[in-house]
């Protein structure tokens, strides 16, 4: 099945799943909580039990961009650069309250200089989350914002649910009045 973040449907995952399973800390994040902040190395990777997330990046005028959404079932991180130290160029704050079973980049960073299973699952996740990021960087030059609005919205028909419309917006790089007008012609 398709989903909005397609790295979810990877043979791999179920490894980042089990390992925060199993070595997780919950940890609770209200509405409004930053899970990390653009600019600080990221302290955490996790599994979202409960509750949605946005990843948000500031543009030089200090315009909030909403460029990816998070939800129960899916993982957050600042993935790949966290595990190798490197400042994260987004945040990701909670649009919910949300509960997120956490492991420590720290951790995962001793691990893999020793860890060669860990090793390929790093790679074949960077893979797959490049993928997808490479296909929504395409889809910004060659698709509609309709045709985007309608990509997404075949993803999750309850999204509307979970972001407010002013989120889904910005992440379709248009304003919420010309998101109104395209919800009112589907």
């Amino acid at each position: 099945m398709a989903t909005f973040n397609s790295y979810i449907n990877i043979p791999a995952i179920d490894y980042w799943r089990n390992l925060c399973m199993r070595e997780g800390i919950e940890r609770h994040y209200d509405k409004g909580d930053y899970f990390l902040r653009q600019g600080e190395v990221a302290k955490y990777i996790g599994f979202i039990k409960t509750g949605s997330l946005i990843y948000t990046a500031m543009s030089a005028d200090g315009t909030e961009h909403v460029v990816g959404l998070g939800a129960a079932g899916e993982f957050v991180a600042d993935f790949p650069f966290s595990l190798s130290g490197i400042p994260a160029r987004t945040s990701v704050i909670a649009e919910s309250p949300s509960d997120i079973l956490c492991v420590s980049t720290r951790t995962l960073r001793d691990r893999l200089k020793s860890d060669m299973e860990l090793r390929e699952v790093v790679r074949v996740s960077t893979e797959a989350l490049f993928g997808m990021v490479y296909d929504r960087h395409i889809a910004l030059y060659t698709k509609t914002p309709e045709e985007r609005y309608r990509d997404l919205i075949s993803f999750d028909a309850h999204l509307f649910q979970h972001f407010s419309l002013k989120v889904i917006a910005s992440l379709l790089n248009v304003t919420p009045t010309y998101l109104s007008r395209i919800r009112k012609i589907h």
